[in-house]
C-alpha cells in the first residue's frame, strides 16, 4: 500500500455484497479510482464461499476488502446486518493480514436493479449480475467517500475478526 500525493492510498481493494445465495465481487483500479464487476461467487458449501474470496484477495493483491453492511433508511441494523457482520469476520480471519471493512450499503441491490433495468436488462437476467452490479456500487462509494474524507471509509474488522466500531466523530454518513 502507498500514499498517493493527494493522500489518497493506492492498491487494489476488493469490494463483497455478501448475499444468503450468492456474493457479488468487484475490484478496483491500482490508483483507487473506478470500481468494476468481477464475478459471483455461490454462497454454498463448507467455505461459504470464503475460500473463493480469499482466492480472489490474493490473486489481486488486495490492500483491503470492503464488505456492504446493509441497514434500514433510518440506520438501524437488523437481522441481515448481524449475518454479514459475522460472515465479514469470517472473511477477515481467512484474508488476514489485509483488512477488512465493513461500509454502509443502504440501498445498493435496488440502485443495482434500477441500474440494469435503466441499461435494458431484462428483469429476469438481473439476478445473474445484480450481486456484482452492487458490490461495484458499494467499493465505488467507499472509494469515492474515502477520497472526499481523507481517510478509509467504514468500520474496521481487526485481524481477530471483531469489528473496531468507529467513535462518534468518524460515524459513516
Amino acid at each position: 500500500m502507498v500514499d498517493s500525493p493527494e493522500g489518497m492510498r493506492t492498491g487494489v481493494r476488493i469490494g463483497v455484497d455478501v448475499g444468503t445465495v450468492r456474493i457479488g465481487v468487484a475490484r478496483c483500479d491500482p490508483h483507487g479510482m473506478l470500481a468494476t464487476p468481477v464475478r459471483t461467487v455461490a454462497r454454498s458449501g463448507p467455505g461459504r464461499g470464503i475460500d473463493e474470496l480469499a482466492e480472489i484477495v490474493a490473486e489481486n493483491d488486495a490492500i483491503e476488502v470492503v464488505v456492504g453492511l446493509p441497514r434500514s433508511l433510518s440506520g438501524e441494523e437488523g437481522t441481515a446486518a448481524l449475518r454479514v457482520r459475522a460472515y465479514a469476520r469470517a472473511v477477515a480471519l481467512a484474508v488476514r493480514p489485509t483488512p477488512v471493512r465493513l461500509v454502509d450499503e443502504r440501498l445498493t441491490t435496488v440502485s443495482a436493479h434500477q441500474a440494469l433495468h435503466a441499461s435494458g436488462r431484462a428483469g429476469r437476467k438481473h439476478r445473474q449480475v445484480v450481486d456484482q452490479v452492487a458490490a461495484t456500487m458499494i467499493l465505488q462509494a467507499a472509494l469515492d467517500q474515502e477520497r472526499h474524507l481523507g481517510r478509509p471509509p467504514g468500520t474496521a474488522i481487526d485481524s481477530g475478526g471483531t469489528a473496531n466500531e468507529p467513535t462518534s466523530q468518524e460515524e459513516e454518513r
